[in-house]
């Protein structure tokens, strides 16, 4: 099939590895930051079976960058993020929130540190960029905050570190997790981390200079062809298993760090300065009112993911919804993401979910449903 027949407007924007994408077999495509991200490459399920047992290779540019720069770099990203950053070194990558004057989540990116005052957000589904350029005006603050050309991919799978070796020698296996290392490819300018959205053992390559991306799609293609390195796409299977969230899914700009656990990403009782501090502290002081869990779907198996929010009824009350949901091949059950009432979020309890085949039983359950240690990831 040739990239012609995708009849795009030119509003959204095309990765550098787009017609390579085609080229190896996608068929279809989602929108994610105003770009066109591959989300069919035949059965998600093989996919799912080719992500955990070999590699897989995902076209993921829309995971746009926002690059700041300049004296007061690091003060700014400090101030976009409630994240103790006091410990981030040069070459060091972590997961971040941003929140609003409110403590409402506007992304959840990784952030990455290549040098004092020069950092990239990588982005989830929603636009920092104009964010952080607006509350650059006021801040008083010297940054200089643009998004370069930078496109990521991700090659993930327990094989991902054997392709990475024949790519770049051996040494780079010495890539801990969560670190990031500037490197070239027979001249392609790279930065490349320990970093992913797979919950397996991966690696994202941040293409540089993107005239060179259908080159850099084939030289891994060709070298991860010995090891059973396929095209994919990012894997709802995997990543609900593993339950990473999803923006706009699993979280939005009315949900809070604390209803989603992750009070780790939130630093209220040190002297760094970010915007929703107070907020978040009234939060906590007055406690949440719902909280994330992971839930099994008693039905038959689920054809792919949800499209809608499922409502959740206890004793016939709407407490909740469901966020993301999927048949998981591997644990064969329907696993679920949802976002209930606080004072129904014991393990074992029972629930009513409205889904858009009727009314099913679901039960709460210990989430993320497989290496809940992401001992796969960090091995």
């Amino acid at each position: 099939m040739s990239s012609k027949n995708f009849g795009f407007g030119t509003q959204i924007r095309k990765s550098p590895y787009f017609d390579a994408t085609v080229r190896w077999g996608a068929t279809g495509f989602s929108v994610y930051n105003h770009m066109y991200i591959p989300r069919d490459f035949g059965d998600p399920e093989q996919n799912f079976w080719n992500l955990v047992n070999d590699a897989i290779l995902c076209d993921v540019a829309v995971e746009r960058q926002v690059e700041i720069t300049g004296p007061d770099a690091y003060k700014f990203i400090q101030l976009l993020t409630p994240r103790d950053l006091s410990k981030l070194e040069v070459g060091q990558c972590k997961y971040v929130l941003i929140t609003n004057e409110k403590g409402g989540i506007l992304n959840d990116p990784v952030l990455l540190r290549l040098a004092e005052n020069h950092f990239w957000l990588s982005l989830s589904d929603s636009d920092i960029l104009l964010w952080a350029q607006g509350v650059a005006v006021h801040s008083g603050l010297n940054v200089n905050i643009q998004e370069p050309d930078v496109s990521p991919l991700q090659l993930q799978g327990p094989k991902s570190g054997d392709i990475m070796a024949k790519l770049f020698g051996e040494n780079i296996k010495d890539l801990k997790y969560y670190w990031l290392r500037e490197i070239e490819l027979e001249g392609i300018p790279l930065v490349v981390s320990r970093t992913g959205w797979s919950s397996e053992l991966g690696y994202e390559l941040f293409l540089r200079d993107g005239s060179q991306g259908d080159r850099l799609w084939e030289a891994i293609m060709t070298a991860g062809k010995e090891y059973g390195l396929q095209p994919g796409h990012t894997s709802s299977i995997r990543r609900i298993e593993g339950g990473m969230l999803s923006y706009h899914a699993d979280a939005d700009i009315h949900t809070n760090p604390f209803e989603l656990g992750l009070d780790r990403l939130v630093s209220l009782d040190n002297e760094i300065n970010f915007i929703g501090k107070e907020a978040l502290r009234q939060i906590k002081q007055d406690g949440i009112k719902r909280k994330q869990v992971g839930l099994e779907i008693v039905c038959d198996s689920l054809k792919g993911p949800n499209t809608n929010f499922w409502p959740i009824s206890i004793n016939g009350k709407f407490m909740g919804k469901v966020t993301s949901a999927v048949y998981s091949p591997r644990l064969k059950k329907n696993i679920a993401l949802a976002m209930l009432g606080i004072q129904f979020i014991e393990i074992g309890q029972l629930v009513e979910i409205h889904t858009d085949f009727g009314q099913q039983q679901g039960v709460v359950v210990e989430k993320p449903f497989f290496d809940p240690k992401k001992a796969i990831a960090i091995s």
